[in-house]
């Protein structure tokens, strides 16, 4: 029986690829860039009554200036609890902590720190494109495997591995403007 590839296989390789660009985004937003942007504290977890929980959730996070980021926990007994964890991440950042709140000052980068941050922007860069790879080659493999089985014909194999090619280019370009984008706003003084 002949397999019939569908709108619905291609939209399948584009879910997978979209997801690599949406960790991709999920990464940078984790990359301190010199100014204030509460997305850096989204992998720092707590102990919050035994569940490892994420500051955002246990505390309101505000950016009152440019280059700073305010943390008002809820329940005032997490603040140790809260600066203990941004103390012991790699965020660089030693909060201040005033009996009610912490205060997170973020210093100017300097021209060695940018250039750091811009080759782990390149490392996450080439990641996403290695996954994006990956997806396009188990799509194909799959495809191939089922025309070895002589359940799809050659032409619709071509015909697939063509379309999951421009596919695979236009998300690679996505990674590539994305990085670019993100070293720019890192190089910016």
């Amino acid at each position: 029986m002949m397999i019939e590839i569908t709108k619905a296989d291609y939209e399948k390789v584009e879910e997978k690829m979209q997801k690599s660009i949406d960790n991709l985004q999920e990464n940078f937003n984790s990359i301190r860039a010199g100014r204030a942007n509460p997305h850096v504290l989204d992998k720092i977890m707590i102990d919050y009554y035994g569940t490892p929980s994420p500051i955002n959730t246990v505390a309101n996070i505000q950016v009152p200036e440019a280059r700073m980021i305010t943390i008002q926990p809820w329940d005032a007994s997490n603040l140790k609890e809260i600066e203990k964890a941004i103390q012991s991440s790699d965020l660089g950042i030693n909060p201040t902590n005033d009996g009610k709140m912490l205060r997170l000052v973020f210093p100017m980068l300097t021209e060695d720190r940018r250039k750091d941050l811009v080759k782990q922007v390149k490392t996450y860069g080439e990641e996403a494109k290695v996954v994006i790879r990956n997806v396009r080659r188990d799509c194909i493999d799959k495809m191939r495997a089922a025309n070895k089985k002589k359940e799809l014909t050659d032409d619709s194999l071509k015909e697939y591995e063509e379309q999951v090619q421009k596919i695979t280019d236009k998300y690679i370009k996505n990674v590539d403007d994305t990085c670019a984008k993100k070293e720019k706003e890192l190089m910016e003084i």
